[in-house]
């Protein structure tokens, strides 16, 4: 609290950048963590909450009649203007949010006051849901090429790696601290990805202390035992994610990238990533351009390309292709950010938290059967009016007054309903089709057997071959030969089905009516439709038969 000089400002006004909306009335709150925004007003107390962390850049503007106009540039891509009434409360403001988000010491830092108030196993387990030995194990680590090692306990070979890390069998410790004093703060190379499948493995470390001409036995032996961790690879490559100029220019300082000539059996790959300065630089650029308020569209496309921001993106894609990316919580975490060692006592974690509220977080349209079902996923480079709708809706999710502002979330949410019901209207349609072909199938089937069966009789058989009145049954019996039920031939049993075996064999084929199936209930029916067929054995239930015309 005591780098800050103004707590409180009234009056203070909120514009909207990309309206001509009216600025919002407020009161601006200055605390330890937070730069707080609360507007005017008896109805709902509307908040903007920042956190200084969140802040990357902050801009005292010229005077005006108005105020005096302070910008805050956030690293989510939200832009906050104010306006503070008064010269002095602005200066006031903006020094203390300069001292604020550039904490000198880690102690400053907002994760050492926060304080959820939690209990100690609640604490714990926030620290304990990401275990790096537990997602070795997964992987199929420790095995007969690579195990874990204790050389760095105490963190005492690299102070930014963990005290247990997975090296190959066949590296000793000599040759671990050896290849350590050889590499940039000592990061010697440490397993981080590993493939049970192929033996392939992805390990990490920093630069060489190279120079124009110094070598390493120990790091050279370091690099071949890795390439002989995998008995199915004749060499490995080194990728060096800096363009080839900066490697060369660090020589200069004693540091710069391996000798090919002294490791045998590598092969160098440059990708050519820029430092962070300059992705800053052009990210800020691009920015620039995109708060444009009504650019033509070449000055839109000269301000994009003169940012770089897609070439930078570009390179990083282009090593996300040539490496398979390592899972932040298990390479950032462990390597070179001692968290749950470090600040464990004094900090909470917010996996806990995230893992709690995990559905807010996960990806509505993410299948874990995709690569099986769909094939690698692979991105769309193509300018397309989804991309534009969804990174605009991304950039642009804090500005009130862009018109149509589009809603990251709310867009994905969309597509997913909308894929889920088609593929629900899909599912239904498989299965009407495939009740349509087996009905068919079964139709077929029906009526083959019973022209076999009349063409076997020496039975005529008309085109209009189903009878679909019960006038029509009346005609047709006229051409079936006379016979007695008790004659019992059985050259034509099979055209005679009794009652009671029709029921029992197709219980549906009885119910149907004529103009369904073609089979019609002629048991209880005269030829001139009127009451049961006279038969001399009519008061036997037996041999009660349907005839059917074919």
């Amino acid at each position: 609290m005591e780098h800050i000089r103004m707590p409180k400002v009234e009056n203070v006004r909120l514009l909207d950048r990309l309206s001509s909306r009216k600025a919002t009335l407020g009161t601006l709150y200055l605390t330890a963590t937070h730069v707080i925004f609360v507007e005017n007003g008896s109805e709902a107390r509307k908040e903007t909450w920042v956190l200084h962390s969140q802040i990357s850049s902050i801009e005292k503007q010229a005077t005006t009649a108005t105020g005096c106009p302070l910008l805050i540039r956030c690293k989510n891509f939200q832009v906050i203007q104010l306006v503070i009434p008064q010269e002095r409360d602005c200066h006031d403001i903006y020094i203390s949010l300069i001292r604020l988000t550039r904490p000198v010491k880690y102690e400053e830092l907002y994760c050492f006051s926060f304080n959820p108030k939690l209990d100690k196993e609640e604490r714990e387990q926030g620290w304990k849901l990401v275990d790096l030995n537990e997602e070795y194990n997964r992987m199929g680590i420790p095995n007969n090429y690579w195990q874990i090692s204790d050389v760095n306990r105490d963190y005492g070979v690299c102070d930014s790696y963990p005290t247990e890390v997975y090296v190959p069998k066949s590296a000793t410790a000599h040759i671990i601290v050896g290849s350590s004093k050889f590499r940039s703060r000592r990061r010697f190379p440490a397993l981080s990805y590993y493939c049970k499948d192929n033996n392939a493995s992805i390990c990490r470390s920093s630069q060489p202390l190279s120079g124009f001409s110094a070598r390493c036995l120990e790091d050279e032996q370091m690099l071949q035992a890795i390439r002989k961790a995998n008995p199915g690879s004749d060499f490995i490559y080194v990728v060096d994610t800096r363009p080839k100029l900066n490697a060369m220019a660090n020589r200069a300082a004693g540091k710069g990238y391996e000798n090919e000539d002294n490791y045998s059996n590598i092969k160098f790959q440059f990708i050519g990533i820029e430092n962070i300065h300059v992705m800053r630089n052009s990210l800020q650029k691009m920015l620039e351009v995109c708060e444009l308020k009504s650019p033509s569209m070449s000055d839109f496309l000269w301000g994009l390309e003169n940012s770089g921001w897609l070439k930078h993106i570009k390179a990083i894609m282009d090593a996300g292709i040539f490496i398979a990316k390592v899972l932040i919580e298990k390479d950032w975490v462990a390597f070179g950010h001692k968290f749950s060692h470090r600040i464990q006592e004094r900090t909470y974690s917010l996996w806990a938290h995230l893992w709690k509220n995990r559905a807010d977080y996960l990806n509505p349209l993410y299948r874990p059967d995709h690569s099986k079902t769909q094939g690698t996923l692979c991105p769309q480079m193509t300018p397309c009016n989804f991309l534009y709708k969804f990174w605009s809706g991304m950039y642009n999710r804090f500005e009130k007054g862009l018109h149509p502002r589009q809603s990251v979330t709310d867009y994905l949410m969309a597509v997913k309903e909308e894929t889920q019901q088609l593929e629900e209207e899909l599912e239904v349609l498989g299965e009407r089709l495939a009740n349509l072909q087996k009905s068919q199938l079964n139709d077929n089937k029906f009526k083959s057997k019973h022209q076999d069966q009349g063409k076997h009789l020496g039975l005529s058989t008309s085109s209009n071959s189903i009878a679909n009145t019960p006038q029509e049954y009346s005609n047709d019996l006229k051409s079936f030969p006379s016979r007695s039920p008790s004659q019992g031939d059985e050259e034509d049993s099979a055209l005679i089905l009794t009652q009671d075996n029709l029921k029992s064999s197709d219980p549906d084929l009885s119910a149907n009516s004529d103009q369904e199936s073609g089979v019609e209930d002629l048991s209880c029916r005269s030829p001139s439709g009127g009451g049961c067929l006279p038969s001399e054995d009519s008061g036997k239930d037996s041999d009660e038969a349907v005839f059917l015309a074919v």
